[in-house]
């Protein structure tokens, strides 16, 4: 897979630990083909999970008083937790980084929601 395709995967594994407030370790492996994850993958994944509260912490600073991390959809909060988790640990440069997850936003998200997930991004 490609990191596009990590992406993705990541994104969705995150949306359904939320949805399904399940473990974030069990969805990954249920969503792999096999045992091994891909580093990139558990970076994205694990470790955005394993460092949520800050990042949470880093968006509500940016998005607007009158919104929270929280009133976001699981969609949503999985893109953007993921991407900070990107541009905290450097996986990609930041541009990259924005670009993908506003990539992600205009294929699953409302039509409009691309510019709450860039405007965010770019702030941190």
């Amino acid at each position: 897979m490609n990191r596009h395709q990590l992406r993705e995967l990541a994104m969705t594994c995150l949306y359904q630990s939320f949805l399904l407030n399940k473990e974030i370790k069990q969805v990954v492996y249920d969503n792999c083909d096999h045992n091994e994850i891909d580093p990139f993958l558990y970076t994205v994944t694990i470790d955005a999970m394993k460092y949520k509260d800050v990042y949470i912490d880093q968006i509500n600073q940016v998005l607007r008083k009158d919104w929270q991390f929280d009133r976001l959809g699981f969609v949503e909060q999985a893109i953007l937790l993921m991407a900070c988790c990107e541009i905290d640990l450097e996986t990609a440069q930041k541009p990259i980084v924005i670009d993908e997850a506003v990539t992600l936003a205009k294929k699953y998200c409302d039509d409009d929601t691309y510019k709450l997930i860039n405007g965010v991004l770019d702030k941190l």
